[in-house]
């Protein structure tokens, strides 16, 4: 089960695959309205998950505390863990192996 963490707010979900466009919140295509409501006025929306995700696609920055797959954020992205799949972003980068290709606006470290 992954926990995932929205500008400070935890919530608890067994879904993969997160989009967070906006102030829109979507877990496995099932928007979480609770959380969409509060975040409604928010400019920048910061992403930490807690376990592994399959797909993560965001507006601003995002964390993966464990392994992902595809990555597509608008800010920068750090993986604490491995990535099996491509990452995109309009920022830096900081992960571990990556079996697919980067397309970064900053830097990227990979160790």
């Amino acid at each position: 089960m992954n926990r995932i963490t929205i500008n400070g707010k935890t919530i608890v979900t067994e879904g993969n695959n997160i989009v967070c466009k906006g102030n829109k919140v979507f877990v496995d295509g099932k928007e979480i309205s609770d959380l969409n409501e509060e975040f409604k006025n928010e400019k920048n929306i910061e992403i930490t998950v807690h376990g592994d995700v399959e797909t993560l696609k965001a507006d601003g920055s995002v964390t993966v505390k464990g392994n992902s797959g595809s990555v597509d954020a608008g800010g920068s992205v750090t993986v604490t863990g491995d990535v099996n799949g491509d990452i995109d972003c309009g920022g830096s980068v900081k992960c571990k192996n990556v079996s697919g290709d980067i397309d970064a606006g900053g830097s990227v470290v990979c160790k």
